[in-house]
């Protein structure tokens, strides 16, 4: 079964510094298994503001690559809502970001590509994997 799976933004970022070796190789398996590989608006967003270092054209060489930005819509801002009122008092332990990529994941029924697994691992009902470790 073909799945969609999104990466978060320091697996982007990651990937443009072609760091760790493997990690591509992984990255490339999925490929040719032909699961789609997606990122969040939010992520996208985080890329050009030019925070991670890349230039435009690192960026859209990434682009390129990818299947899809998914745009960020109500389904996304609904599951987000509900990550902060299950988390409760927690919630601050998981940045504002970080929030809303893994509400769109949960939205989208993507899987959530992190090598931050000990941020995410709180978010109830998210579904993630490392391919770094």
């Amino acid at each position: 079964m073909k799945q969609t799976y999104m990466l978060d933004t320091n697996m982007c970022v990651l990937i443009l510094n072609q760091r760790p070796p493997q990690l591509l190789a992984v990255l490339q398996g999925y490929v040719e298994k032909r699961h789609r590989i997606v990122i969040s608006s939010i992520t996208y967003a985080e890329l050009l503001f030019g925070d991670t270092g890349f230039n435009d054209s690192a960026i859209k060489a990434f682009m390129a690559r990818i299947d899809s930005v998914l745009p960020w819509d109500l389904e996304a801002v609904q599951a987000t809502a509900k990550i902060k009122q299950q988390l409760g008092e927690d919630a601050s332990l998981i940045g504002r970001n970080d929030t809303m990529i893994a509400g769109h994941a949960i939205a989208t029924g993507s899987v959530l590509i992190t090598n931050l697994s000990e941020v995410f691992q709180p978010v109830p009902d998210l579904v993630y994997n490392d391919w770094v470790e």
